[in-house]
């Protein structure tokens, strides 16, 4: 598979990651049929989705910027939707992980 189809399917499972955390939420702890259906379509495609990218990029690359952007993505829906904005520990928190992201993506690659 040539890494471009790797970056498109890690886009995916990013979206879908996101699309099915806050479908959780909304599913009221599974007790709501459709939302809770959903959620778990979109985390199986999700997962279907991350094997792909990893199938031609290294899994450290992968990984790393799915659960980041992930987390982000999420954190940025809940400040939307639900207005659950973060303390300054949680801001620093993310702005942590987006960092980390961008160092495992840009310096810890493998030779």
């Amino acid at each position: 598979m040539k890494p471009l189809l790797g970056y498109i399917f890690l886009l995916l499972a990013i979206s879908f990651g996101i699309a099915s955390n806050s479908l959780a939420k909304v599913s009221e702890g599974f007790s709501k049929f459709t939302p809770s259906a959903l959620c778990i379509l979109l985390m199986c495609a999700t997962m279907v989705c991350i094997a792909k990218a990893m199938h031609s990029l290294p899994v450290g690359f992968a990984y790393s910027t799915y659960s980041g952007l992930t987390v982000t993505g999420v954190v940025l829906f809940a400040l939307i939707k639900y207005n659950q904005i973060p303390n300054i520990f949680g801001v620093v928190g993310i702005i942590l992980i987006i960092i980390g992201v961008i160092m495992v993506n840009y310096l810890g690659r493998l030779n």
